[in-house]
């Protein structure tokens, strides 16, 4: 009995340090999803009605993403204004949306 509850708790707590660490693996939202963090690439596609930018960017660490490809939405569409496909630019992101961009 005492081998059955023991396995059970260490189950448990298995289960629960499993849950935690999946939590934020592959998704893209560290602990402190408020910070802003920084990511570099490259202008694909412009959407001003959409208010979205598509950009090919490099690895960003803070975040566990690999480089991909990938629409943003903006937390304004005013910071279109500037870009076009094809400029390499860096941006800011807070909760996954670009909060600042600027070519590069």
């Amino acid at each position: 009995m005492k081998f059955i509850l023991g396995a059970l708790a260490a189950l448990g707590l298995s289960t629960a340090a499993v849950a935690q660490d999946h939590a934020g693996h592959g998704h893209g939202q560290p602990a402190a999803a408020a910070a802003t963090v920084t990511g570099t690439g490259v202008v694909k596609k412009l959407d001003a009605k959409a208010g979205t930018v598509t950009i090919d960017h490099g690895p960003i660490k803070a975040l566990n993403w690999g480089a991909m490809t990938m629409p943003f939405k903006l937390s304004d569409a005013s910071l279109l204004s500037g870009l076009k496909v094809g400029s390499k630019v860096t941006f800011q992101l807070k909760d996954q949306k670009i909060v600042a961009i600027k070519p590069m």
